[in-house]
């Protein structure tokens, strides 16, 4: 699992790539973390890159949606795949999340 974090004008970009599953998750928790400081903001989650998702990555977009929503900010999913989809639509994400 591959992140990128970009910072452009009140826009935080997160690029994805790779499977978001439990060592994905793990590997990527210590930048997710740094990120939680700057929800304030809109964070667009770009996902063109990323192939799968679990449970630990669902988990991930939740905590970053819940401090998003205490600091006033807001979360947008881009390009997710249908893989991705199919699990968002399963497990209610659609309806959490802006996806763009």
């Amino acid at each position: 699992m591959e992140i990128d974090i970009t910072r452009e004008n009140e826009e935080v970009i997160v690029r994805l790539s790779g499977r978001l599953d439990t060592p994905g998750a793990q590997e990527i928790a210590p930048k997710i973390n740094d990120l939680l400081e700057e929800t304030g903001k809109t964070v667009i989650l770009d996902c063109s890159d990323m192939s799968y998702i679990s449970s630990s990555g669902l988990r991930i977009f939740l905590t970053l949606r819940k401090s998003a929503a205490d600091k006033g900010g807001r979360i947008i999913v881009r390009n997710i795949c249908n893989d991705v989809r199919n699990v968002f639509m399963m497990t209610g994400f659609l309806n959490l999340f802006e996806i763009e």
